[in-house]
């Protein structure tokens, strides 16, 4: 989002002069016109083909933010507990929970 604004305000100030240029001078020659912000917008990826193991460990990236959420919010987080390290504990425990289903 901050990156879409700042992309759209860059190209603002690219297509309108600044007003100390424009005041009393003659017109000057015109810029080339900016691609608009939307082209600039990349498109998402297509995940429909992924393989087996890519769309578990996105799934099980979605379990255990939904559970860092929870338990940060609930004042519950070890104190110097980070993200990264949440993750990767917890994603070994939902390997492990996956692995004794199979």
């Amino acid at each position: 989002m901050n990156k879409t604004l700042l992309s759209a305000v860059l190209a603002a100030a690219l297509i309108v002069p600044p007003l100390a240029r424009t005041a009393g001078a003659q017109s000057a020659p015109s810029a080339p016109s900016a691609p608009s912000a939307a082209a600039a917008i990349p498109a998402k990826k297509d995940t429909s083909n992924t393989s087996s193991g890519v769309a578990a460990m996105r799934e099980r990236q979605k379990k255990c933010g939904a559970e860092w959420k929870e338990a940060k919010a609930a004042g519950k987080v070890e104190k110097g507990m980070t993200w990264p390290k949440y993750w990767s504990a917890c994603n070994k425990r939902l390997k492990q929970a996956d692995a004794k289903k199979s």
